[in-house]
């Protein structure tokens, strides 16, 4: 038996690591390998297919959904709007998003740590749209991949020109429909059904933005495909600091595979129990994926997690009377040592971490105020003499309304003796969703200065009389009477 795991740990060793010199889809001219991926069957793929639905449906429909009058998601990049769960948060918020962003890229370590790259194989947009969208239509007009090898390389006829026309027009119609429902994440779905709706000349930018986004969706789905994850997405790369040996990965078991051999039906085994493993070397994994990888060379920065290989590895298993899991999730401690997946002292720290930036993310998102603004002193002026008993400074204010109802502000002094005099006469008007500004003097007795700068407190109240929130300002004046 020792024996025999020398044998098998030599094979595994003596791999050739070359592949690892150059992604998969290129070869060693640097030309691009186009991947013909056949057809995935199993029950890890019917489950990825049934999660691909409810993603579908969540993608078309979340636009629809309102919440107090406004978008559940809304990311309005040119306006600087964003809204979540309902919430809007403008560049004033800017800390509450930095905080989200840093609370999620902590999750995003945690959560590789522990499960690898499962988000890009079973959730990412990208390998939903690419695997369960449009190369499953790929399949139905043009065939399986020998069928679209071959279709390929012969010579142009009526047959090829109908399938290949009639897949990139299938491929563009989709890619403009996703363009127009990811137009609706950033400027909403009402602004996107007046582009729709409304003369073309009123909408020039919005036309301009789908035919865009459409163009950009075609020519990935189309021809960039499984690039986008092994050259342009970084999460690949990120791998290599954030993956360890108790990771849960797509793994090959090479300790019962090796060494490898074909599988000859005229016997029951290829040969001794003591000179092979179990894998029959029928390249069903390599054929199946999606980015052009052999699994068996062992974790790479390519693999995406679908878990293609396994539902066609457990399929060939079955059809030689072998035992599932020759390629499984596990970790690379679970297929060297037999160490069961395990929660690290590392993913802990990642744990903890990640519920303390939750909370303070929680608490300021429950202590935000819907209405916030800040008062400034009109710069190039000094405080101004009102009679021989009385002081004033000249100030500026901006109010910010994220409410959904449009709100008028009065303002009051606080904790101090003096009055506001408003500079236009009337309150301060803001749009539900909008900004406010306005001018107003702040007077002061002499006898409530007792210091150059003296810190006030402003109240805003709405026109029923209820305060809303505080600002806070400093006064100038004569020091020392």
């Amino acid at each position: 038996m020792k024996e025999e795991g020398n044998i098998k740990e030599k094979a595994a060793i003596s791999r050739d690591e070359s592949f690892r010199d150059r992604i998969a889809t290129v070869d060693e001219k640097g030309k691009r390998k186009w991947v013909y991926a056949h057809k995935t069957k199993g029950r890890l793929f019917n489950i990825r297919t049934w999660v691909s639905w409810g993603f579908f449906a969540l993608f078309f429909a979340l636009p629809f959904i309102q919440y107090k009058g406004r978008p559940l998601f809304l990311f309005n990049i040119p306006e600087a709007k964003f809204i979540l769960f309902g919430q809007v948060f403008w560049p004033q918020d800017f800390f509450i998003f930095g905080l989200t962003m840093i609370t999620g890229i902590i999750f995003i370590i945690l959560f590789t740590a522990a499960f690898g790259r499962l988000f890009c194989g079973w959730v990412c947009p990208q390998t939903i749209f690419m695997e369960m969208l449009f190369r499953k239509i790929e399949f139905w007009i043009e065939g399986d991949a020998p069928a679209q090898k071959m279709l390929n390389k012969a010579p142009w006829s009526r047959s090829k020109i109908i399938k290949k026309s009639s897949k990139h027009i299938v491929f563009f119609l989709l890619a403009f429909i996703i363009s127009n429902f990811f137009l609706a994440y950033i400027i909403g779905m009402k602004e996107l059904l007046l582009i729709i709706t409304e003369p073309a000349s009123e909408h020039i930018g919005g036309l301009i933005s789908i035919i865009l986004f459409a163009a950009v969706f075609y020519g990935v789905y189309a021809y960039f495909r499984e690039q986008a994850c092994t050259v342009v997405c970084p999460y690949g790369r990120l791998q290599g600091v954030l993956l360890d040996r108790n990771s849960m990965i797509v793994a090959y078991d090479y300790k019962r595979g090796e060494p490898r051999g074909k599988f000859k039906k005229q016997k029951a085994e290829v040969a001794p129990v003591s000179s092979l493993g179990d894998c029959i070397d029928c390249f069903q994994c390599v054929k199946v994926c999606p980015t052009g990888i052999d699994i068996r060379n062992g974790t790479q920065m390519e693999c995406v997690g679908c878990t293609s290989c396994i539902d066609a590895c457990n399929k060939m298993m079955d059809g030689v009377g072998r035992e599932r899991g020759l390629i499984r999730y596990a970790s690379e401690n679970g297929i060297a040592e037999g160490k069961k997946l395990s929660y690290t002292g590392r993913m802990k720290f990642y744990t903890v971490l990640l519920v303390l930036l939750t909370g303070v993310l929680v608490t300021l998102l429950l202590s935000r105020k819907e209405v916030d603004g800040t008062i400034l002193r009109a710069g190039g002026m000094l405080y101004q003499e009102r009679g021989k008993d009385s002081v004033s400074n000249l100030y500026n204010i901006k109010v910010i309304n994220k409410s959904v109802k449009d709100i008028s502000l009065s303002l009051k002094l606080e904790d101090v003796e003096g009055r506001i005099i408003e500079a236009e006469g009337h309150n301060i008007e803001v749009q539900r969703e909008g900004q406010g500004k306005g001018s107003f003097f702040i007077v002061l007795p002499r006898n409530a200065i007792s210091q150059r700068k003296t810190k006030l407190r402003v109240g805003l109240y709405d026109d029923k009389g209820n305060k809303i929130t505080t600002l806070t300002t400093n006064f100038m004046g004569p020091a020392g009477r």
